[in-house]
C-alpha cells in the first residue's frame, strides 16, 4: 500500500530506488555498580574505547586526503573534526572518571550519565546548528560503546555475489540488484556519511536531523536528494521496499503505484535537464534584462568552502561564519595564528575575489566555556551573544580582529559585526578594531586594509539606520534573526514555527526602508539570510532595490537564472505595490 512520509527537505532532487535499512545505533547499556579495586580498570576500558575511535577517525581522515576532491566534500572532513574535538574533551573524559570513581558506575553507565549531562546543555542552546551538535556527541558516544563491545559500525555496504561493493555499472548489469538503493537509518554520522559517498546509495532518508544538521550540510555539498527529520521512518520501511525520495518537498513516498513511479521518474528526468540548463549558465554575466549587473555571493563556513564558491560561479564571499571555527571546543579557543591561517586559506581560495568574514557570533544559548553559562538567563536569544559576547570579552574579541586584520594583507577583506544595535557598541567596537592595529603595528606584523559593515537583524537597528551609515562602510541585512526578532517567532519551536513568515509586512518594510537607505547614502547593501538563496523572494528583493544576494554556493544558479529573466523597472513597481498588501505572500507568485 502506497503512503507517504513528510520530513524537511535538505538537498534537491528526486531519487527512485529500494530500501536498504540501517539497524539503530543504540546499544543496551548495562547499570550496575563496581567494586573500589575495579575503578582503573573501568576507567581504562573507557580510554582504550575512545582511543580505537580517534584512531578509526584518523584513517578516515587519510582516506579523505587521498580521494580526489570532488569526490569527497570538505565538509566531512570538518565534521570528522568536530567529532575527534568531543572525543578529546576535557568535560566527557573528566565527567565520566568522576562517575566511575565517585559513584562506582561501570564503565557504559558513567559514558551514558556523562552523555546525558552534557546533552542537556545542547538541549538549551537556542542557535538551531549548536544546538544539532548534541547528535555528534551522542555518536560517538556510541561509537566508543561499540569500541569497548567489539563491535563494528552499523552501516554495511551492499556487496555483490562474491562478496565485493557493487559498483554503479554493477547495478545496471547485475540480473539481481538492477535498481539503485536508497538509505533508510535513524541517522547518520560523518563517517557514516563518508561510507555512503563510496556506495551506490542514490539517496538518503534519517529519522533524525534537521536543516543544519551534519547530514544536510554534507547532503547539499554532495548534491545527493535527502529527507531529514523523517521521524518513524526507519520503522515505517521495510528493507527493500520502493520508496521515492522527493527531495525538493521534503516527502518520501513508500511503495509508490505504477503511476506515482512513472510520474516521479519524469520529475527526476526534469531535475537532471534542469541541472544541466543552469550549469550552462555558470559563465553568464549576472545581469537583469534592464540592464542592472547583480552580485551573486556565497556563504561559507569553513575555508574550505571557498573552492565550491567559485565553482558555482560566486563573485565573491559575502558571509564567512567564522564561529564554525570556534565550535566544538569547550572553551578552548583558536589562538591568533590558528585563526589567522583559516582565514588566510579563504582569502587565497577565493583567487583575489573578497572575502567578508563575519565576527564569531556565539554567547548565552551557545558559551564559549560551559563555567561561564548562566543559567538564569531564560531568553537566550535576546541575551550575552553575537557582538555583546565579544564586547564582553574584549581579550578573545581583539584575537579574533588581529587575525583578520593579517589576513586581509593577503587579499581583499571585509569585517562584518553581528547584531548592533547601540551607538555605544559601534563605537566600543571601532575602538577594538584600532586597537588591534596598534597590537599589530607594536610587533612589527604586517595587516591589510578592512572594509567594516554591520548586520542589520534586529528591528531597533533597521529603525535607527542613520547612526549605522554614519559609521559604516557596507550592510548585510541577516534575514533569518530579522524575522525571528520583528515577529517574537523561535524558529527553532515548532509549536510557532508556522509563523515565521518571510513575507510578513512588517518584515518586508524593514528591508525595504534598509536598501532605500543604504543605497540613499551609497553604501553597499546585501542580504545574506535564507532569503537571499529562496527563488522565490528573487524577484521581489530585487524590485526592492537589492543588487546584492549571499547565499549558500549551491543556491547560486537557480538565483541568476531569475535574474537573467528579470526586468528591475516592472519590478520595482510591482514590489512597491506589494508593500502596501496586508498579506503579501497571496500576489508573491503573482508575475509582475
Amino acid at each position: 500500500m502506497t503512503f507517504s512520509i513528510h520530513g524537511l527537505a535538505v538537498a534537491r532532487g528526486i531519487a527512485i530506488g529500494r530500501a536498504v535499512l540501517v539497524a539503530s545505533t543504540r546499544l543496551d547499556v548495562a547499570h550496575y555498580f563496581i567494586e573500589p579495586s575495579q575503578v582503573a580498570a573501568e576507567v581504562s576500558r573507557v580510554r582504550e574505547g575512545r582511543d580505537a575511535v580517534v584512531a578509526e577517525i584518523h584513517r578516515l581522515l587519510a582516506s579523505i586526503a587521498q580521494m580526489n576532491p570532488k569526490d569527497t566534500p570538505h565538509e566531512l572532513a570538518a565534521l570528522l573534526d568536530v567529532h575527534l574535538m568531543l572525543l578529546q574533551d576535557e568535560e566527557l573524559s573528566n565527567g565520566v572518571r568522576h562517575w566511575i570513581k565517585d559513584r562506582l558506575y561501570n564503565a557504559e553507565w558513567a559514558l551514558t550519565t556523562q552523555l546525558e549531562v552534557i546533552a542537556r546543555q545542547f538541549d538549551d542552546m537556542e542557535d538551531e546548528y549548536l544546538r544539532e551538535r548534541k547528535a555528534d556527541l551522542e555518536q560517538i558516544t556510541e561509537k566508543i560503546l561499540r569500541a569497548m563491545r567489539g563491535v563494528s559500525s552499523p552501516l554495511m555496504q551492499p556487496l555483490g555475489r562474491h562478496g565485493r561493493k557493487l559498483t554503479q555499472q554493477d547495478l545496471l548489469i547485475d540480473d539481481t540488484v538492477d535498481v539503485p538503493l536508497i538509505l533508510i537509518a535513524h541517522d547518520l554520522s560523518p563517517s557514516d556519511m563518508l561510507q555512503f559517498k563510496q556506495s551506490v546509495f542514490a539517496g538518503f532518508v534519517t529519522d533524525v536531523g534537521g536543516k543544519t544538521s551534519h547530514t544536510a550540510i554534507v547532503a547539499r555539498s554532495l548534491d545527493i536528494p535527502a529527507v531529514v527529520g523523517a521521524r518513524l521512518a526507519s520503522h515505517l520501511i521495510r528493507q527493500d521496499d520502493w520508496v521515492v525520495i522527493d527531495g525538493d518537498a521534503g516527502v518520501v513516498v513508500v511503495d509508490p503505484s505504477p503511476i506515482i513511479l512513472a510520474e516521479y521518474g519524469f520529475k527526476q528526468r526534469q531535475g537532471e535537464l534542469q541541472r544541466g540548463r543552469l550549469m550552462r549558465l555558470l559563465h553568464t554575466p549576472s545581469v537583469t534584462m534592464d540592464g542592472q549587473k547583480i552580485e551573486l555571493l556565497a556563504n561559507i563556513e569553513m575555508p574550505e568552502d571557498a573552492e565550491s564558491a567559485l565553482q558555482a560561479g560566486a563573485v565573491g564571499v559575502g558571509l564567512f561564519r567564522s564561529e564554525f571555527l570556534f565550535m566544538g571546543r569547550h572553551g578552548k579557543l583558536p589562538n591568533e595564528d590558528e585563526q589567522f591561517q583559516a582565514y588566510k586559506r579563504a582569502v587565497e581560495g577565493m583567487q583575489g575575489l573578497p572575502v567578508t568574514i563575519r565576527t564569531v557570533d556565539v554567547g548565552a544559548d551557545k558559551p564559549l566555556d560551559d563555567t561561564l553559562r548562566d543559567d538564569a538567563h531564560l531568553n537566550p536569544a535576546l541575551g550575552l551573544r553575537a557582538i555583546r559576547w565579544s564586547l564582553a570579552d574584549p581579550a578573545m574579541f581583539l584575537t579574533q580582529l588581529r587575525a583578520i586584520l593579517r589576513a586581509a594583507a593577503f587579499g581583499q577583506v571585509n569585517l562584518l559585526i553581528p547584531m548592533l544595535v547601540h551607538a555605544s557598541e559601534i563605537r566600543q567596537t571601532m575602538a577594538l578594531v584600532d586597537h588591534a592595529r596598534v597590537q599589530l603595528d607594536n610587533r612589527g606584523v604586517a595587516y591589510g586594509p578592512l572594509k567594516i559593515g554591520a548586520m542589520i537583524e534586529i528591528p531597533a537597528a533597521a529603525l535607527t539606520l542613520k547612526v549605522f551609515l554614519k559609521y559604516f562602510d557596507f550592510l548585510s541585512i541577516g534575514t533569518n534573526d530579522l524575522i525571528q526578532y520583528t515577529l517574537a517567532i523561535d524558529r527553532a519551536d515548532e509549536s510557532v514555527a508556522h509563523l515565521y513568515d518571510p513575507m510578513h509586512p512588517a518584515v518586508l518594510r524593514l528591508v525595504a526602508q534598509t536598501i532605500e537607505q543604504a543605497q540613499a547614502q551609497n553604501k553597499p547593501v546585501s542580504v545574506c539570510g535564507e532569503m537571499a538563496g529562496d527563488t522565490t523572494m528573487t524577484r521581489l528583493l530585487l524590485g526592492l532595490g537589492l543588487r546584492s544576494f549571499s547565499m549558500h554556493p549551491a543556491q547560486i544558479l537557480s538565483v541568476k537564472q531569475e535574474v537573467l529573466r528579470a526586468d528591475t523597472e516592472k519590478l520595482t513597481l510591482w514590489a512597491d505595490e506589494l508593500l502596501q498588501e496586508d498579506e503579501p505572500s497571496k500576489r508573491i507568485t503573482q508575475k509582475a
